[in-house]
């Protein structure tokens, strides 16, 4: 897919792109997040840009299209106040601002994570620990891609994975949602290319 391909088929009103990926990322690659990010906000128009906040890649991702709209940019965090001195969003939605226990889709697929599925219930449940805090993050993923009824769905996901240990970790859940969601997606085998 080219840049151009893209733009024209998902730069449409409401259209939801997620930004995201790996904490760790090659010195070599971090001037590409900053200039993709960059590039797609100035090259469209209507797409909103989302992440969730995460040092290493979302931050990249983020300061690229601050650069042009910071408007356009909204992150979904695990709780308030996440990391607020590097949020450079125009919009932040915190899970401990959500009723989760009202959205049983997004729990039925954050408990497809079979490593956090108990802390997922603990959590719902309400009780907060260091562990549950895990399942914190894992529902924040899982909302950033399918919504909840006040947010809406992803359309797109553009992520930054380890090539060498693919789809793992929170990234790793967070393209699984796409796939089960028929989001399309793409990681920097593709991008990459557009930014040169």
């Amino acid at each position: 897919m080219t840049l151009q391909a893209f733009i024209k088929t998902y730069d449409v009103p409401g259209a939801i792109v997620l930004l995201e990926g790996k904490r760790n990322v090659l010195e070599a690659d971090q001037p590409k997040l900053v200039a993709i990010g960059e590039l797609l906000a100035s090259s469209a128009q209507h797409m909103v840009f989302r992440s969730g906040n995460a040092p290493g890649a979302d931050d990249l991702f983020s300061a690229g299209v601050a650069k042009v709209d910071h408007k356009r940019l909204q992150v979904i965090t695990p709780y308030s106040g996440h990391r607020k001195k590097s949020n450079v969003a125009y919009e932040t939605f915190a899970l401990d601002e959500l009723n989760i226990a009202e959205e049983p889709e997004v729990i039925y697929q954050s408990k497809g994570n079979k490593k956090v599925e108990k802390l997922v219930d603990q959590f719902v449940a309400g009780e907060k620990h260091r562990n549950s805090i895990k399942a914190a993050y894992i529902l924040r993923d899982t909302i950033k891609v399918i919504g909840t009824k006040a947010i809406p769905p992803a359309t797109f996901g553009i992520f930054y994975d380890d090539l060498n240990n693919p789809q793992k970790g929170g990234t790793g859940h967070t393209m699984e949602v796409c796939a089960q969601n028929n989001i399309p997606l793409i990681d920097q085998r593709v991008w990459m290319e557009w930014v040169g």
